[in-house]
């Protein structure tokens, strides 16, 4: 599918995010803290008895399943989560014990990544052997960024600060936007910085011709860390010579993709694969494994792959593969746009393509629904589109509520550039629409995750 033909430059692009920890919020919360297959974090038969195993279970509503955060502990019941004996072993199993202040009691969440962290042990809050069983005693493992550690919990969201959240942002034409400037205007502290592409061979570079550091790429990433947020690196888009076709074997491009890893830090990274060569079996196959060793040699990296799609879904070509082989994306994006003329409903047609994603990875990897909805990403476009479509302000608020009754994995768009209204025309840097600065992002800031 060839996207982004309106500006030769402009691709759009899923991402892959980086994580931070932040605490519970200050103020206490209480409700359900939710997990994986949709279960709920439960304390077995509604006991209080020290020692009662905390578990997973079907959601109820029960006092059994109201947690309370605010001051560093979980607490249901009148009692604490704790890890059995203060261990710090993998697969210590917590349970519910008269609250004592002791470091088996320390939780931090992290609503980046949304792992529940032990702090005694810097071990991750895990759903045993993937089990989703009712009954299945809960544990603590190394933090791994799976789907088994991450939890939605109460006081935990940070809307508008969560990685999920993350505009693409591209520093190499026009007039690109002060990041710090929306951060302040909408509370978004995560940017998708796009692309890095081959500068030669299998030699990775901003847009193939900037540095990895001493730019205006650096610059952007400094800006926004330091305003408390940061940063997704995308390899690919449309345009430009592609590491993931320039490098030769699979070993190569994990190479290229471990040196813009290192360079500056990052802890999650986007694959955009929208350009024709990507739709080589070799290629597909020399990303997934690069991808598989960029997993094994960075615990708790966050990688997004996004790819195109039609109206009723994806090509699932390189997702079946990517299942094939053993690799699972925290989450795979489509850009649901592009489709072809005016006048169409932007935000039905979004939830109709992210509905065929849903199916596709069900098919793929053997999830349910909530499963499969929890690993799906939506990167949109603001404004006219290269096919003259106009995805409006209103659209994003349909896709927001989607995004919400899902909990998918992944909410941006093309781009933050575009993010204001054209007093000159449609250009590289605005969106063609009538708009207020930053009315798309806004939006999608209100994304509870």
């Amino acid at each position: 599918m060839s996207l982004r033909t309106l500006f030769p430059l402009l691709a759009v692009v899923g991402a892959l995010v980086l994580t931070v920890v932040s605490p519970f919020a200050a103020q206490a919360a209480t409700g359900q803290i939710t997990g994986y297959g949709g279960k709920c974090v439960d304390v077995a038969g509604a006991a209080t008895a020290n020692g009662t195993h905390v578990q997973l279970y079907d959601c109820n509503g029960t006092a059994a399943q109201r947690w309370t955060t605010g001051d560093g502990t979980v607490r249901a019941l009148g009692k604490c989560l704790d890890v059995t004996g203060g261990a710090t072993a993998n697969g210590a199993k917590v349970q519910l014990y008269d609250c004592n202040g002791t470091s088996a009691q320390s939780w931090t969440y992290n609503s980046g990544t949304k792992a529940l962290v032990h702090n005694g042990s810097g071990k991750c809050l895990d759903d045993t052997d993937w089990n989703t069983a009712n009954g299945t005693q809960l544990q603590i493992w190394d933090c791994a960024g799976t789907a088994n550690q991450q939890w939605s919990a109460p006081g935990g969201t940070a809307t508008g600060g969560s990685m999920a959240v993350a505009p693409y942002l591209y520093e190499g034409w026009g007039n690109p936007p002060n990041p710090a400037d929306i951060m302040s205007a909408t509370g978004v502290k995560w940017f998708t910085l796009a692309f890095v592409l081959s500068g030669g061979s299998c030699n990775p570079q901003w847009d193939g011709a900037r540095p990895l550091t001493g730019g205006a790429d650096q610059s952007a990433v400094t800006t926004i860390r330091a305003g408390g947020g940061d940063v997704i690196p995308s390899f690919g888009g449309y345009s430009g010579n592609k590491l993931e076709q320039s490098c030769g074997n699979a070993g190569a491009l994990a190479g290229a993709y471990q040196a813009v890893i290192n360079a500056l830090g990052f802890k999650a990274i986007d694959i955009d694969l929208e350009a024709d060569a990507y739709n080589d079996p070799a290629v597909q196959q020399r990303t997934v494994d690069a991808l598989k060793t960029i997993r094994a040699n960075n615990a708790g990296i966050k990688i997004y792959v996004t790819i195109g799609t039609g109206q009723a879904g994806p090509d699932t070509s390189l997702i079946n593969r990517a299942a094939s082989s053993g690799f699972e994306a925290d989450a795979w994006t489509i850009m649901p746009f592009d489709f072809g003329g005016a006048g169409q409903n932007m935000g039905t047609l979004t939830t109709q393509a992210a509905e065929g994603l849903k199916n596709a990875l069900k098919n793929a990897y053997g999830y349910n629904d909530d499963t499969a909805y929890r690993h799906s990403g939506i990167s949109s476009m603001n404004g006219i589109t290269d096919q003259s479509e106009t995805v409006t302000v209103g659209d994003f608020t349909t896709i927001l509520g989607y995004a919400n009754a899902h909990h998918l994995a992944r909410l941006t768009f093309w781009s933050a550039n575009r993010d204001r209204p054209c007093p000159g025309g449609l250009t590289d840097s605005c969106s063609g629409v009538a708009q207020s600065n930053w009315d798309y992002t806004r939006v999608f800031a209100q994304y509870a995750g």
